[in-house]
């Protein structure tokens, strides 16, 4: 008869089965203070409750539609772990979610994060959680409540996974894109910080097969390390995109660059019979993605499906509006090129001419 390998206790506790109530309830009382900084009107942001309350009145909306977006950060969150920065990918959580709404013509109103360990370390979390809470207050969105999980056995000793969940508004007749979309409207391409949270798997691959770690000088620039460059948050384009919707007119569209790149993304606007022509050599990419061309022989069309390659939202703008939209984007801080325009063409036709980010 086989013996049981240890002798069964006969007084459990949760905490036995690898669960620390008491560590989750520290991580509540922590977080408290950052989720209140994120209050804006509609919500308070106080945790503690079964649930998280938004008041559409108290936001000023007339008409509104709700909009929803969940996301995630990706195998970047394999470099935060392996390099102990924890800091920035709680913005990259909320950047994925917001930018997503933006691009409807949404403003954020409230967000919930969801971070599952094996083992809760606190200051991991609360740095994790730190970062989400930078990243709402960045787009204007209410941290309003989430969930913790502690789950023994389902992750690997250090190993974290992160989700995000947003709600926005939009008034009704405010909705993106609009309908008249059409031939001859341009292509404004806003500059994106790096990688931000796409294109990580073959990132990575790319260095365990070169036998990069991430704490080696980055190339272009030996001041900075490997993971520095890689971990550089994702851009959250919310309040400088929402400042050019209500400063102008001629905003007709939005496309947020992840994964799938141009080709994948910037059809998801176009109507029937519609075309997008990009100039690759209207704008200057960050130095990260023509060292990964180069790394790993990435070709342009590759490069274009798989990364931003330095363009991390597209707007669709009336050609007569340009210049508005233009300057109105450059007075909130936002790096502008025009990167091409719209034609007649087979519907969602996607065009690339000359290396993708290599303007002067």
């Amino acid at each position: 008869m086989t013996k049981p390998p240890h002798k069964p206790s006969n007084r459990y506790t949760y905490r036995d089965a690898g669960v620390d109530i008491d560590a989750g309830n520290a991580l509540v009382k922590a977080i408290a203070p950052l989720a209140l900084a994120t209050s804006r009107p509609g919500a308070d942001a106080t945790l503690g409750g079964f649930g998280g309350f938004f008041d559409l009145k108290a936001a000023g909306f007339k008409d509104p539609l709700l909009v929803a977006a969940n996301d995630g950060v990706g195998t970047k969150l394999k470099i935060a772990i392996d390099t102990n920065r924890h800091d920035t990918v709680g913005i990259d959580l909320v950047a994925m979610c917001v930018n997503d709404l933006i691009v409807q013509g949404a403003e954020p109103l409230f967000f919930l994060d969801y971070f599952a360990t094996g083992k809760l370390e606190l200051g991991v979390a609360e740095a994790v959680i730190a970062g989400i809470a930078e990243g709402c207050k960045m787009s204007g969105a209410a941290l309003i409540g989430g969930e913790t999980a502690e789950m023994p056995g389902m992750y690997a000793p250090g190993d974290y996974d992160l989700a995000g969940f947003s709600v926005g508004g939009v008034e009704r007749d405010a909705v993106l894109p609009r309908p008249d979309i059409g031939p001859g409207d341009v292509l404004l391409g806003l500059a994106s910080s790096g990688v931000h949270s796409n294109g990580f798997s073959l990132v990575r691959r790319l260095l365990t097969d070169h036998g990069i770690g991430f704490d080696a000088p980055f190339p272009p620039a030996p001041e900075q390390s490997v993971g520095d460059v890689l971990l550089t948050p994702t851009r959250i384009y919310v309040k400088p995109v929402l400042a050019a919707l209500k400063a102008t007119s001629g905003i007709k569209a939005l496309v947020h660059i992840t994964g799938g790149g141009f080709t994948e993304n910037v059809p998801r606007v176009l109507p029937d019979n519609i075309a997008a022509d990009i100039d690759g050599t209207s704008w200057k990419a960050p130095p990260v993605f023509n060292w990964l061309s180069e790394l790993g022989g990435i070709d342009n069309a590759e490069m274009g499906r798989t990364f931003n390659c330095g363009i991390g939202m597209v707007i669709v703008v009336d050609e007569k509006e340009v210049d508005a939209v233009e300057a109105a984007l450059a007075a909130e801080g936002e790096t502008v090129s025009r990167i091409g325009a719209l034609r007649k063409g087979d519907t969602g036709e996607v065009s690339i001419k000359g290396l993708l980010g290599s303007g002067a």
